[in-house]
C-alpha cells in the first residue's frame, strides 16, 4: 500500500478545489469487467482511467465496493475496511488510487453509514440482548398484546423502502430490529458515541490510505425522531425513509464527523445524499461558517415527474417546474452553500429517455442540451457512466427482465393491491433504477465491451450504435460536447462562480438564464423540445455576443432548431 502523506494530499486539494471541479460516477459492476466473469471490478475500473482523463473529469465517485452480500448492490456493507471479491482486492484498490492520483484523478467513496448489512460483525453482536452492542441498533419488542413474530407485530406500522415493513422480527432475541430500507439493511443508531467513533475511525483509515473524499449515503437519516431514539412509538405512514429524515441532531453529527475526520482540514470533498431535504437544510448543511459538508444532494427534481408520494405514480413534468424548481435551489444556495448539479445517477433511469428525445433523430442533440444547462447552473456537476455519450434506457418489457430489488418489490406489492399490470411494467418501464445499471457500452464488439464473458446484466442492444468508441470518433458526438463543457468550466470563473439568473420561467419550451460575474455575463438559451423556437422576446441583447458553445453550427438566425442550445458571452 502507498500511503501519502497528508500535507501532500493536502496540496493536491487547494481550498475550495471542487467548486471547479466535474465528478465521474462509477457503479462498478457495470462499469468494466476485467476477468471475464461478468461483473464490473476495481482493475477495470483502473485500464478506463485514461479514457476519463480524457474526457476532462476531475474526480471518480465510486459506488460500493467494499464487502457485502449484495442485497442492494452493494449499499448493504458487512466489512467497511475490506473489498468485496466480486470488485477485487484491498491491493487493486491502492493500485488505483495511485493510478488515478498520477493522472490527476481524485477518488472519493461512497460512504454508507445509516445502516449496515446484516451480516455486519456488529449487527451479529447486537443481536445478543447481553452485547454491548446491542444499542448500537435499533431493538424494540412486539407491539403490546401481540405475539412476537406473529402479524401485525411489528412495533409500528412503519414501512421499509424495499420491503413491507420497516420493523424485521429476530429469533435470536425475540425482538424487532429497524431497516428503514429493507431487513438485510439493519439502520445503525447514532445516538451511542461508539457507533460515531467507529464510523469516524473508519473514514480516518480511508483517507490515510489515499481517497480525496466522501459521497454519503442517505446521510440524513442519521438522526432518527426524538420519538425512534426515546424508545416510543412513531406514528404510522406510508414511508419510514420520509418519518426519519433530517432529524434533531443531523447538524451536531455532521459538524462532530467533519471535526473527528477532518473533512475540511484536509479539503476533502464531501456531498451529502440527502432524500427530502428542503432548501433551508441545504443552507444549514452547505454553509461553510457551519463545518458540516460542501453540498448536498437534493431528489425534489427527481420527484417531479410523479404525481404522489410514490415515485411509481407517474405525471407529466412541464419544462418551466423543472427549470423553476432548480432555480429555486440556485438561488436558495447563492449566498452561502453550494449546488451538486444531476439529472443522471445509479438510482434514475437515463436522463436523455426520461428529460429529453432518445429517438434516432433527437438523442444527440437532446443529451447535449441537457447538459449543457445542467452544467452552465452554478455547482458541482455530477457525470454519471454512458450519460457522457448518451446511453438511453434499456428495452425491459416483461418483470422477468428487471433485477433491481426496490423495482421487483413494488411488482409484488402493487400486483397483490390489484394494479393491473401492464400499468405497473409501465412504471417501472419509466423509473426503474435497472435503466441505469445496464453495462457501460465501450465500443460494438461482443457484449459492448464490457466483458468478455455473460454480463450480470443483459448489455443494451442499441450498443452497436451508442458506444464510446464511436463518440470518440465522432467530433460533433455527446462525447465532444461533454469535453468542450468541463473544458468551459474549468476555464470560465463567471461558469463557476457567476450569479444564476432565470429568464423566461413560463416559456414551456426554452430554457434560459444567465450567468453574472462583475462585467462578465453568460447567457444561456436552450430549446428543450423536438420542435423549432423563435427567439421570444424577454432575453437580453445578443448583439455582438460571442458563441461560447453550441450544438450546431454557429448562427444568428432567429429560431432556434429542435434541442439547440447556445452558450452567449454578451458583449
Amino acid at each position: 500500500m502507498t500511503v501519502e502523506p497528508r500535507q501532500s494530499a493536502l496540496a493536491a486539494r487547494p481550498d475550495g478545489w471542487w467548486r471547479s471541479a466535474v465528478v465521474y460516477q462509477i457503479y462498478p459492476r457495470s462499469f468494466a469487467d476485467s476477468n471475464g466473469d461478468g461483473i464490473g471490478d476495481i482493475p477495470g475500473i483502473t485500464s478506463r482511467l485514461d479514457y476519463l482523463a480524457e474526457l476532462g473529469v476531475d474526480v471518480i465517485w465510486l459506488s460500493p465496493v467494499y464487502r457485502s452480500p449484495q442485497v442492494d448492490n452493494g449499499y448493504d456493507i458487512s466489512d467497511y475496511q475490506d473489498i468485496d471479491p466480486l470488485f477485487g482486492t484491498l491491493a487493486d484498490m491502492d493500485a488505483l488510487l495511485d493510478a488515478a492520483h498520477e493522472r490527476g484523478l481524485k477518488i472519493v467513496m461512497d460512504l454508507v453509514v445509516n445502516h449496515t448489512s446484516d451480516q455486519h460483525p456488529w449487527f451479529v453482536e447486537s443481536r445478543d440482548p447481553a452485547s454491548p452492542k446491542r444499542d448500537w441498533y435499533y431493538w424494540r419488542p412486539a407491539r403490546a398484546g401481540c405475539e412476537p413474530g406473529a402479524p401485525g407485530a411489528e412495533p409500528d406500522d412503519s414501512r421499509a423502502a424495499f420491503a413491507p415493513s420497516a420493523w424485521t422480527y429476530d429469533p435470536v432475541s425475540g425482538e424487532y430490529y429497524l431497516g428503514i430500507f429493507s431487513p438485510g439493511q439493519p439502520d445503525l443508531n447514532w445516538e451511542n458515541p461508539d457507533v460515531r467513533e467507529a464510523v469516524y475511525a473508519m473514514m480516518r483509515w480511508w483517507v490515510d490510505r489515499g481517497v480525496d473524499g466522501f459521497r454519503m449515503d442517505v446521510i440524513n437519516l442519521i438522526s432518527k425522531p426524538a420519538e425512534l431514539t426515546c424508545g416510543g412509538p412513531i406514528d404510522p405512514a406510508p414511508s419510514g425513509v420520509r418519518r426519519v429524515a433530517n432529524g434533531p441532531r443531523l447538524d451536531e453529527f455532521l459538524a462532530e464527523m467533519n471535526r473527528e475526520v477532518g473533512l475540511d482540514e484536509l479539503n476533502l470533498i464531501t456531498v451529502g445524499e440527502m432524500p427530502g431535504a428542503t432548501v433551508e437544510v441545504a443552507q444549514r448543511v452547505t454553509d461553510p461558517a457551519r463545518h458540516e459538508l460542501n453540498m448536498v444532494f437534493t431528489f425534489e427534481h427527481m420527484n417531479l415527474d410523479q404525481a404522489s408520494a410514490s415515485k411509481w405514480d407517474l405525471a407529466d413534468l412541464p419544462l418551466p417546474v423543472l427549470k423553476g424548481n432548480l432555480a429555486s435551489w440556485q438561488d436558495g444556495l447563492a449566498e452561502s452553500g453550494w449546488n451538486s448539479l444531476y439529472f443522471d445517477n445509479h438510482d434514475q433511469p437515463r436522463a436523455v429517455s426520461r428529460f429529453g428525445d432518445d429517438s434516432p433523430e433527437f438523442r444527440v442533440m437532446s443529451a447535449k442540451t441537457l447538459a449543457t444547462v445542467l452544467h452552465l447552473h452554478k455547482g458541482t456537476p455530477y457525470v454519471y457512466q454512458g450519460e457522457e455519450f448518451g446511453m438511453t434506457n434499456a428495452p425491459l418489457v416483461t418483470i422477468d427482465d428487471y433485477q433491481d430489488v426496490e423495482s421487483l418489490n413494488h411488482y409484488r406489492l402493487a400486483i397483490a393491491d390489484g394494479v393491473p399490470e401492464a400499468e405497473v411494467l409501465a412504471s417501472l418501464n419509466r423509473k426503474s433504477r435497472d435503466h441505469a445499471r445496464t453495462p457501460v457500452q465501450w465500443d460494438a464488439s461482443a457484449q459492448a465491451g464490457f466483458t468478455t464473458g455473460t454480463p450480470w446484466m443483459p448489455v443494451n442492444p442499441n450498443y452497436l450504435e451508442i458506444n464510446a468508441e464511436a463518440a470518440r470518433r465522432d467530433p460533433e458526438s455527446v462525447f465532444a460536447h461533454f469535453q468542450k463543457l468541463i473544458a468551459l468550466r474549468h476555464g470560465s470563473e463567471v461558469v463557476q462562480e457567476g450569479r444564476f439568473a432565470l429568464l423566461l420561467p413560463e416559456h414551456e419550451q426554452i430554457w434560459a438564464f444567465t450567468r453574472t460575474l462583475g462585467d462578465q455575463v453568460v447567457l444561456v438559451v436552450a430549446n428543450c423540445s423536438s420542435a423549432a423556437v423563435e427567439f421570444p422576446a424577454g432575453l437580453p441583447d445578443v448583439s455582438g455576443a460571442a458563441l461560447l458553445l453550441g450544438t450546431h453550427e454557429a448562427s444568428d438566425a432567429p429560431t432556434l432548431a429542435p434541442w439547440e442550445s447556445r452558450v452567449l458571452k454578451l458583449a
